[in-house]
């Protein structure tokens, strides 16, 4: 398996001082997976998404990290692909840009966002976002390999143009498409494209997501531009020597995760500051309950939590339901700074191990 780490950029209690050291710290998280051997780093674009995700430039973020790191590989994970989020030929440019600097260590996955907080703020329809991220999809990798690019379609007259730079990755970076559900994996896999899926389900659901992403792959024939077979998962995770203190701080972190999602997700409501949503730690009795329950093979696969031992059991069962990576997300609002320090640290060193390529 390959193991990289997953960036939303979320505060508990933002400040623009705490803004400020969130990015330093996670500059840091990320040079310090790449001195330990992770494979990447993914950082995902959101708008307006107070507290789950402050990650709204991260063209800036992984640039920024391209001149600090060696080997890692950097991801978009993903970039808002409807032209009223970003223009396809800036898409290219800016992908592009970032694999030079970087000597090819980039992945672009595309996506469109389901919440309504970023839909509505960039004038978007939602019931065209599918039909133009499929159509930049299409323009997109055609830019990276022509001299000369025109596109003429109902959303676009581009004439003839020269898009540059060019990426170093021939024909292209890989290219994913965030998936959420069966139907979306199976599209991304009917399309050609890699899946960054986040982690939820059972086994067994998530054994099926991988098998249909992969019978519908297997058939792909993309139309300008290459496939990229590989299934990420993005699961919370917090690894330490203690195991209950690891149970502590990740699923407290793994509950404001998930609850912070559903606030702009799941709910037609758009909220504005801070979200109702849980922070204070799990009373024992439930926190003894979620421990027992981590290896069942009914319990959701949405974490990789708690000493050396249990993730290891948890890795192993994202690996027999077919996962290719793991995009791990360590930084979540209520973790310190100095436990994510550390979890990436004993992953790398008693974990991965026993699973990396």
């Amino acid at each position: 398996m390959r193991f990289s780490l997953f960036f939303e950029m979320q505060i508990s209690e933002p400040t623009r001082a705490a803004e400020h050291r969130l990015f330093r710290e996670s500059v840091a998280h990320a040079v310090l997976a790449d001195t330990l051997g992770y494979h990447g780093v993914w950082a995902a674009e959101h708008h307006g998404l107070y507290e789950y995700a402050h990650s709204s430039a991260p063209e800036i973020f992984l640039a920024h990290l391209s001149g600090r790191t060696k080997r890692i590989r950097l991801g978009h994970g993903v970039t808002l692909t409807p032209h009223r989020y970003n223009h396809p030929i800036r898409i290219a440019e800016r992908i592009a840009a970032l694999d030079i600097l970087s000597e090819g260590r980039v992945d672009w996955g595309s996506g469109k966002s389901g919440s309504r907080v970023e839909q509505d703020a960039f004038g978007n329809d939602p019931a065209d976002l599918h039909d133009q991220w499929l159509e930049a999809l299409h323009m997109i990798p055609r830019m990276w390999q022509q001299d000369v690019f025109e596109w003429h379609s109902e959303r676009y007259d581009i004439p003839p143009i020269q898009v540059v730079p060019n990426p170093v990755q021939q024909p292209h970076p890989p290219m994913f498409a965030a998936c959420t559900n069966p139907k979306t994996a199976e599209l991304a896999g009917s399309l050609g494209l890699g899946a960054l899926n986040f982690a939820a389900g059972t086994d067994a659901e998530l054994t099926d997501k991988v098998r249909r992403y992969r019978e519908q792959h297997a058939t792909a024939e993309p139309d300008g531009y290459q496939k990229t077979e590989r299934y990420v998962c993005t699961p919370t995770a917090l690894v330490l020597d203690d195991d209950r203190l690891a149970c502590r701080h990740g699923f407290r972190g793994s509950r404001f995760f998930w609850e912070a999602m559903q606030q702009y997700y799941a709910y037609k409501d758009r909220p504005v500051g801070r979200l109702p949503i849980g922070r204070d730690d799990l009373d024992d009795e439930e926190l003894t309950t979620l421990m027992g329950r981590r290896s069942a093979a009914d319990s959701a696969l949405t974490g990789v939590i708690g000493d050396p031992s249990a993730a290891r059991e948890t890795v192993a069962r994202f690996a027999a339901a077919g996962v290719d990576e793991l995009a791990m997300v360590m930084q979540v609002g209520t973790v310190p700074s100095e436990l994510v320090t550390t979890s990436i640290r004993l992953f790398a060193e008693k974990v991965m191990p026993d699973f990396a390529d």
